[in-house]
């Protein structure tokens, strides 16, 4: 119940932000939740063993999405000066012994929170950004929910126990099957609205089976973006990120299939 309750209030929140949000807003948005999801994930870190500059840290996310929202085009060359920045940090601040562990961590966190959740206020902006926003979300929240109930009611066979015991192939096939049914209402929806000129949720760009086939790419991605962050969990010791969304876990056990799921789609999107 806390979790569903937690979607209910949430869901709705973010899919509002993806309609009505001006750019501002949905890049502070989505930075605040990598900055939640980053602090957790340095946890998991120290955990480990590393003892990685917090605040450095924290400092060099907010410092690349606002570098991101200013100059966009130059949001590679911000990461790699950041980077380098978190590593003459930890050269100077751990001792000798525990600096490669210390600087590999910071960096990946700023990789694997910021440079991935970029991709979200990113493909926002372009001409169709709310459809392809809420086409990404809708996806990964229906991939989630499908194989959660179908895992239970059928599945048997596991699918990655080392890393995550209660995955099954058949969550994984119902969760594919959920993202394209997903589509498919969408699209329907889509066409419906045109008629009442709602034009911000518009999938008339491309052609039907090319939204399916994301579908498929996007669901995929997630369930790696999941087991991913399982993975990294289970080396730490732990069961959940943190503690902060009721029956949900940590911010970082709630995002962590958008953290492949969103560039996946928008490097696909730039390459279409």
């Amino acid at each position: 119940m806390r979790r569903i309750l937690t979607a209910l209030v949430l869901a709705p929140l973010a899919l509002a932000l993806v309609f009505l949000g001006p750019k501002w807003l949905i890049t502070l948005a989505t930075a605040a939740v990598a900055l939640l999801a980053g602090w957790e994930f340095l946890g998991l870190a120290e955990r480990c063993g590393a003892k990685p500059p917090r605040l450095a840290v924290m400092a060099a996310l907010a410092a690349l999405f606002a570098g991101n929202s200013q100059w966009p085009d130059q949001t590679l060359i911000i990461f790699g000066g950041l980077s380098l920045s978190l590593f003459a940090c930890c050269t100077f601040r751990t001792p000798v012994e525990r600096v490669l562990i210390d600087a590999t961590s910071s960096v990946f966190a700023l990789c694997y929170v910021g440079l991935t959740l970029i991709a979200i206020p990113t493909l926002r902006e372009q001409s169709n950004g709310p459809t392809l926003v809420v086409f990404l979300l809708l996806n990964v929240w229906a991939g989630d929910i499908v194989a959660l109930y179908v895992g239970r009611l059928w599945g048997k066979r596991k699918f990655a126990p080392a890393i995550s015991p209660n995955k099954t192939w058949a969550g994984a096939i119902g969760s594919v099957l959920g993202s394209l049914l997903v589509t498919g209402g969408l699209y329907w929806l889509s066409l419906e609205l045109a008629q009442w000129n709602f034009v911000k949720l518009s999938f008339a760009d491309e052609l039907w089976w090319y939204w399916l086939l994301m579908a498929v790419l996007v669901n995929v991605a997630a369930q790696v973006g999941d087991l991913a962050e399982s993975a990294l969990k289970r080396s730490a010791g732990v069961k959940d990120s943190g503690s902060l969304l009721p029956g949900h876990g940590g911010v970082l056990d709630r995002i962590d299939a958008l953290l492949l799921a969103a560039p996946v789609l928008w490097y696909a999107q730039v390459i279409r």
